[in-house]
């Protein structure tokens, strides 16, 4: 009787630990995965034989019900946990919310708007097979003199441009390694081969010229350097995981993990020594969409305007960390879980690390000469504790880090890597170019071509409260006309609060201003009003696409890098829940159309780190690390310096 007897109390302990960490925007657990995904089959759907997964994820839950149940100190019942499920069967696309405790469907329709749903992995994989067996693909194949056993093939999504009727589509590109592991490096150019997923057959083949392919010498992207062991835990405060809960110095949020987003940072809040309180900062922060659109507009490259994240998703794509390449070897490395396209879930190992990071310079410091017979000398060193993950997508690895400090900033930074996505050409040398070539000789036989680069982020900043608003601090010119002045002119600060959306569509670098997020209720102890600001690590880059040209109809949120929004808990994903072959017709564009009220209001900011790409030979035959990102800094939110006790 004893083993039954220690295992009942083992399982009573557990259950009494993830009641005590719980929190009421933790992903869904695996049990809740599978709890849907059998609920799901249960029903009508599962009588489907083409029954597939390509959404499963927590419900939003009412922003209001979650604060409050944080804020109380003896929790009351938590909000109710449902699940969101986006299924394809029967040649349709299926919305179903199912509620967890009562495991039943509480809601269930037809989605007949514009746009697909994202691809599963089954999908893209059968997709790469299906030319290697297509008798036209292999008669090219014979005719390049090339074995079909070196082949790879890569399904591409399609976009949308003007068709009244879509389908589920990619378009396959397909390389010859030989031998090379750097696959995109190596294109047979002047095939294009269309492919209906749902179908899952070629119903468009094409093969228009022959371009020798590029060498496989010299393409090598693998280090001949061993890993140098490093650590980066090197403050006295240490950090803390309690469930899906992390404290370290001033700062405690949660961190969450989905196919779609990937990392999510929420509830995020800092102390305030002096009143001994957390104050919250931001409610809700994760990337919303990518948007990569390459700037060749030929047959075979016109349609290569990828929006990874609604697409294929960012979480599914994240890669297992590996330390000392990835994270510090002494880093907490974190598990996910998805949904598979069978609706069972699915464990993503070490797709996330955290860790503390010693920046090698000082948060802040001061050597003062001027008290006599002194010279004093203080500061403090700058370390942060930083989430971290690693998504692949394709040819192009992104590392996207949320850094946290002491002095009460969160710093949101991307990392661009990889290898470029090439071209074949005859062109062995520039002077041979005669031509619009769409971007630069990379190699022998090798152009890469010119694109962009937008990562948009969701920010729901909550300063001090839900009741904010967007001020923009304009620095203006004034005359000094007093004569008893020898000064002719200074600066001074113009604030103007943004009344609506449309004020909260924001170009940068055309004037200088600084924008915050103010709580126009709340007052530092001498009056100012409390805020955090945006700082962008470099100037912003924004579509230079015309507003008539396809891609850009679909990423019309590109235009601006700031918007400002009313909150919605459904407004999460700047290109529209249906990414897949969308139309422009939702998204964040479309919601800050609008034009809601956002003065002293739950509002939402989203920034868009951009990246024009020009290619360089020295990105090749691997991308050399290109950073871009953007510092939430307190603005007046303390009464002093927070690192100062």
């Amino acid at each position: 009787m004893k083993m039954p007897i220690l295992s009942l109390v083992f399982l009573l302990q557990c259950a009494f630990n993830l009641a005590l960490h719980f929190h009421p925007l933790d992903p869904l657990t695996p049990q809740e995965i599978n709890k849907t995904s059998f609920i799901v089959k249960k029903s009508h759907l599962g009588t489907l034989n083409d029954l597939t997964f390509h959404y499963l994820d927590l419900e939003e839950p009412n922003k209001t019900h979650v604060l409050q149940w944080l804020s109380s100190k003896k929790p009351p019942q938590p909000p109710r946990r449902r699940s969101l499920v986006v299924v394809r069967a029967g040649g349709q696309t299926h919305e179903l919310i199912i509620d967890l405790t009562s495991g039943k469907i509480a809601s269930s329709r037809i989605y007949t708007g514009h746009g697909f749903p994202s691809f599963t992995f089954i999908e893209l994989f059968k997709a790469s097979k299906l030319p290697l067996t297509y008798p036209s693909f292999k008669k090219s194949i014979h005719d390049r003199s090339l074995n079909i056993s070196e082949v790879s093939c890569i399904p591409f999504s399609v976009g949308w441009y003007g068709e009244t009727i879509t389908r589920r589509e990619v378009k396959a590109s397909c390389f010859y390694r030989d031998g090379s592991v750097n696959v995109f490096t190596r294109p047979i150019e002047g095939i294009t081969i269309t492919i209906d997923v749902d179908l899952m057959k070629v119903v468009k083949y094409s093969d228009r010229f022959i371009k020798p392919v590029p060498d496989k010498e010299g393409n090598d992207f693998r280090t001949k350097h061993k890993p140098f062991p490093f650590s980066c835990n090197v403050s006295d405060t240490g950090f803390k995981i309690l469930g899906k809960k992390i404290k370290w110095a001033n700062w405690k949020f949660h961190v969450g993990f989905t196919a779609r987003a990937g990392i999510t940072i929420s509830t995020a809040s800092v102390l305030d020594t002096r009143t001994k309180r957390f104050r919250r900062v931001m409610y809700r922060g994760h990337l919303s969409e990518t948007f990569v659109p390459y700037m060749d507009p030929t047959y075979d490259w016109y349609f290569r305007t990828f929006m990874d994240i609604g697409e294929f998703g960012f979480g599914r794509s994240a890669v297992n960390l590996q330390p000392l390449i990835d994270c510090p070897q002494n880093a907490a490395f974190l598990d996910g879980y998805v949904a598979g396209p069978d609706g069972t879930a699915q464990r993503m190992s070490n797709v996330m690390c955290v860790f503390e990071k010693y920046g090698y310079g000082a948060s802040f410091r001061h050597t003062e000469i001027n008290v006599p017979g002194q010279v004093i000398t203080s500061g403090e060193a700058d370390i942060s504790l930083v989430v971290r993950m690693v998504a692949t997508l394709g040819n192009y690895d992104y590392v996207v880090d949320w850094e946290f400090k002491k002095n009460g900033a969160i710093r949101v930074g991307v990392d661009l890597t990889g290898v470029l996505e090439v071209k074949a050409t005859s062109y062995t040398s520039n002077e041979q170019i005669s031509e619009n070539t769409y971007g630069t000789l990379v190699a022998k036989n090798t152009i890469a071509i010119n694109h962009d680069h937008y990562l948009t982020y969701y920010l729901d900043l909550d300063i001090d409260g839900n009741g904010n608003s967007l001020v923009k601090a304009k620095l203006k010119t004034v005359r000094v006309n007093k004569t008893s002045s020898p000064r002719k002119s200074y600066w001074t600060v113009v604030k103007e609060t943004a009344k609506n959306e449309a004020d909260g569509r924001v170009r940068l670098g055309s004037e200088p201003v600084e924008l915050l997020i103010i709580n126009p209720q709340k007052k530092t102890k001498i009056g100012n009003t409390v805020g955090y600001r945006l700082i962008p690590e470099h100037l912003p880059v924004t579509s230079l696409l015309t507003d008539d040209d396809y891609p850009e109809i679909r990423a019309s949120y590109t235009k601006y890098p700031v918007w400002v929004t009313a909150y919605n808990r459904s407004e999460r994903w700047a290109g529209g829940f249906y990414s897949d072959r969308s139309r422009g017709d939702d998204g964040l564009a479309v919601w800050s159309s609008r034009n809601r009220e956002i003065e002293n209001k739950d509002i939402v900011m989203w920034y868009n780190v951009g990246f024009h790409h020009i290619p360089y030979q020295e990105d090749f035959p691997v991308m050399p690390t290109l950073h871009g990102g953007f510092t939430l800094r307190p603005s007046n939110f303390f009464d002093n310096d927070p690192l100062i006790p």
